[in-house]
């Protein structure tokens, strides 16, 4: 099961920081509850600055080395905890764009061999070289053509959700201390989407904090509106109503980066009902990364989920 939920809560991160960086400036907006008292005093102003302050969380990972700890917890029928899986990792960047090195270290809080650190490393090696080959084999000319394709179907999905998304700026609330804008958003009804991310960006609706002051995402939350396939062929379904959240916190005082993320839900495996899932990826100890040096970065201590609107 961890394959099919990796893959889905990296489409997440990655369509919910689109949707934010990219959207936001240009939805169809309802009107704010009091209009004599807007939340913001110019709403497209307010997410013009969101938009060009934004960064999707990959791109801002790949300056920093970092641990994650992973956790994962298989519920029975009622809510019970019947299996829980902890792993921690060191987190690299990789010389290939929108990669990164994820060295398992510890599990279930025992650390790992020297002898597998040393293997997982050689395994790491040979990917990266067997890619480099590859990409040194192809012209410039194809290496220019794939980028631009990768490039097309990303302004693809951007495209429909532009098409496809309501969005509602409801209100302000109080996040760590912090004033947020809150930003609500749902798929119009009836629209048909095209692009696989389309097609996932419809089944969620959600709301986003932005820090009022720095005018960066500090959270965001989101709710499956229908069951969804992931994996080989859809080899999974996660259900209805299951949920999702990612956290950001300013670190160091200078920069914004991705401090945890949680899916709950229930999920079927080939048709059997597999009953529930808590997964949750806490990250911390960030540090600078460069050829040859590590800057360290204050580390973040590990919290726990947020209170809803505190």
């Amino acid at each position: 099961m961890r394959a099919p939920l990796g893959r889905l809560m990296r489409k997440k991160r990655a369509l919910s920081a689109a949707l934010l960086v990219v959207f936001l400036p240009w939805g169809a907006f309802a009107a704010e509850d009091d209009a004599s008292a807007p939340v913001v005093a110019d709403t497209r102003a307010f997410l013009e600055e969101v938009r060009g302050n934004l960064q999707s969380d990959g791109a801002l990972l790949e300056q920093y080395t970092f641990s994650e700890t992973y956790t994962e917890r298989k519920l029975d029928g009622g809510g019970a905890v019947k299996k829980t899986k902890v792993e921690t990792y060191e987190v690299y960047p990789s010389v290939e764009p929108r990669k990164m090195y994820r060295r398992l270290v510890a599990r279930d809080g025992r650390p790992v061999s020297e002898k597998d650190l040393a293997q997982q490393d050689k395994q790491y090696e040979e990917k990266m070289a067997a890619r480099e080959a590859r990409r040194a084999a192809r012209s410039e000319a194809e290496r220019a053509r794939r980028e631009d394709e990768k490039r097309r179907e990303e302004r693809a999905v951007i495209d429909e959700v532009f098409l496809m998304d309501d969005f509602r700026i409801t209100g302000r609330e109080m996040v760590e201390g912090r004033p947020t804008i809150v930003v609500e958003f749902s798929p119009k009804p009836g629209y048909k989407p095209v692009t696989e991310g389309g097609k996932l960006i419809q089944k969620l609706s959600g709301r986003a904090w932005i820090d009022e002051a720095d005018r960066q995402l500090v959270r965001l939350e989101t709710q499956l509106l229908e069951n969804l396939g992931v994996g080989p062929v859809r080899i999974a379904r996660l259900q209805k109503g299951a949920s999702a959240y990612f956290v950001r916190r300013k670190i160091n005082d200078e920069i914004w980066l991705p401090t945890e993320a949680r899916f709950t839900g229930r999920a079927k495996i080939l048709l059997v009902f597999g009953g529930g899932l808590d997964v949750t990826s806490r990250y911390f100890d960030y540090r600078k990364f460069s050829v040859g040096t590590q800057e360290e970065v204050t580390p973040e201590t590990e919290v726990g989920p947020p209170s809803p609107g505190n």
